[in-house]
């Protein structure tokens, strides 16, 4: 009888997984380091019973997990809305804390979610440097399988120490469960001797400006042909194309396409390079044309009847990674004669703190915003303080359906009787309309809602509110010139020649052959 394809390695009687998540997109030029208290932390059967209610690539891992039958080993998840570089004392903590788990624990394979663009700083590479002490602490059998974002900057420490890579394919990202299970399929099957995973990646080196959905523009046809060219070929599992983190500041970082197959094949070497010269050929047309804020306010006062309009402050995205701390909108807002209501998130701690002393229905005069950002200002405004509250809620979703939040301690202000500005203590993911009723805002009852997203928040104010984005000020989107890159480069801003495209390939045999070669 002919030997199997591929030999499953010896398996306990219940296959076991062990599952984490370490969950950060680090803007290199914000002011600010992301520190430990902004980051959700879950550990033991508590990670376990919160990803099952979660809509979030650790909650498909889970849930596909135990679908399978078989038993998700839980080791630590953090996750924190995106900022400023991570605390690397707390990286460490957190990488050590997964990585001593994962060798204490009987397990058959290791599935976990990722950003794929955390940075710390000391380490521009923090994926690739916690994949590769997570390979040496298991060893060379251990199936390990990750779930990232399709903005990660793919490297070759992340993909040489892994097995399965597989990112969200939409953005809005409403496909991350999805992703999580598809990891979990693959290293199954890996588990079951029906998969050899090979990984084959071709990397432009460049970040493009804009156009980043993919449900229209370029990113939607580059998905459409990458599905076209592994229809009819099932020794392709997975293609995954990682339009990268445009404020990442990183050698060889770029727009990158992962093909997962089964074993090596020529097919996945001329499938990603084809991919990658796509991304390079339609490189002009990675461009947004977004209003201008009172472009924006201009057409909220002319068509009530899609009132809420929810307007997308691009230039200062927290979602993005930037601090949250713009007066722009409201600046504006207060400057038009239509007394539109609004209601405005911004991050500014000290106006918290005045306006909780002041306490509810107190009259004050604050300097609001502008103290986290280069180049902002504070804006200084009368009215009163409507509410106080701990900021605490729970995103209804879809994207991140279930997760807990803070925005750190929080101020209702109302300015002008018309324009309700929410102070929070941190930046939040304030892309869900659970951020604005959980501190008092009805949403329904404003002509206008901002939201420090991008992209998003379509997603979970979908059926509330009409979508704009909005041309802003900031760091959380492009403008030329504004961000001084150290590392990488951006088209156009930098000469950037026509690339030879290369790609990499990996899989277990090189990972064992470069191992041996390393003694």
């Amino acid at each position: 009888m002919p030997e199997p394809k591929h030999r499953p390695r010896k398996q306990l009687a219940r296959p076991r997984i062990l599952v984490g998540r370490f969950f950060h997109e680090s803007h290199s030029f914000s002011p600010q380091i992301t520190s430990s208290d902004r980051f959700e932390i879950r550990q033991g059967e508590g990670l376990i019973a919160h990803a099952r209610l979660s809509g979030t690539t650790l909650g498909g891992i889970v849930n596909r997990t135990e679908e399978l039958g078989y038993e998700a080993v839980p080791t630590v998840s953090a996750v924190a809305p995106p900022g400023g570089l991570v605390d690397h004392d707390f990286y460490v903590q957190i990488r050590d804390r997964l990585i001593a788990l994962a060798r204490q624990e009987k397990y058959d394979a290791i599935a976990l979610e990722l950003h794929g663009a955390m940075a710390t700083a000391e380490l521009p590479d923090a994926e690739g440097d916690l994949l590769t002490r997570l390979r040496e602490g298991v060893g060379s059998h251990v199936p390990i399988g990750i779930g990232l974002d399709l903005h990660a900057h793919v490297t070759h420490s992340m993909l040489r120490s892994v097995d399965i890579c597989i990112a969200c394919k939409e953005n809005p990202h409403s496909d991350v469960v999805s992703c999580g299970e598809r990891v979990v399929d693959c290293v199954a099957a890996v588990l079951d001797g029906e998969l050899e995973p090979v990984l084959t990646m071709a990397k432009v080196p460049m970040i493009l400006p804009g156009a980043a959905e993919t449900g229209a523009g370029p990113l939607a046809e580059l998905h459409a042909r990458a599905r076209a060219l592994a229809k009819g070929h099932p020794q392709i599992r997975d293609i995954s194309l990682f339009n990268v983190y445009p404020h990442a500041d990183d050698a060889d970082i770029g727009q990158a396409v992962v093909v997962l197959t089964d074993g090596p094949s020529r097919l996945a070497h001329a499938v990603a390079t084809e991919l990658a010269q796509l991304f390079w050929s339609w490189r002009k047309h990675f461009r947004d044309d977004l209003l201008t804020i009172d472009g924006a306010l201009d057409l909220v006062a002319r068509d009530a009847n899609r009132r809420p309009y929810i307007l997308a402050d691009m230039g200062d995205r927290v979602l993005a990674g930037a601090p949250g701390d713009s007066t722009a909108i409201i600046e504006r807002a207060l400057a038009r004669g239509d007394c539109l209501r609004g209601a405005i998130p911004l991050t500014d701690p000290e106006s918290v703190e005045t306006s909780t002393t002041a306490g509810p229905g107190a009259h004050v005069t604050l300097a609001m915003g502008g103290r986290m950002t280069p180049g902002f200002a504070p804006l200084t405004v009368s009215g009163f303080v409507a509410d106080v509250g701990d900021g605490r809620f729970v995103i209804t979703g879809p994207f991140g359906a279930g997760e807990e939040s803070s925005l750190g301690r929080t101020a209702v202000f109302v300015v002008d009787d018309r324009l309700s500005v929410l102070l929070t203590s941190k930046p939040g993911f304030t892309h869900d309309p659970a951020a604005f009723v959980s501190q008092g805002i009805d949403v329904a009852a404003q002509d206008f809602v901002v939201v420090k997203s991008g992209y998003h928040f379509k997603l979970n104010f979908a059926g509330i509110g009409t979508p704009l984005s909005v041309a802003t000020p900031g760091i959380g989107y492009y403008t030329p010139r504004l961000l001084q890159r150290k590392k990488a480069r951006f088209w156009p801003e930098h000469k950037i020649p026509a690339p030879q495209i290369r790609t990499v390939v990996y899989g277990k045999s090189v990972r064992v052959a470069t191992a041996l070669s390393d003694r």
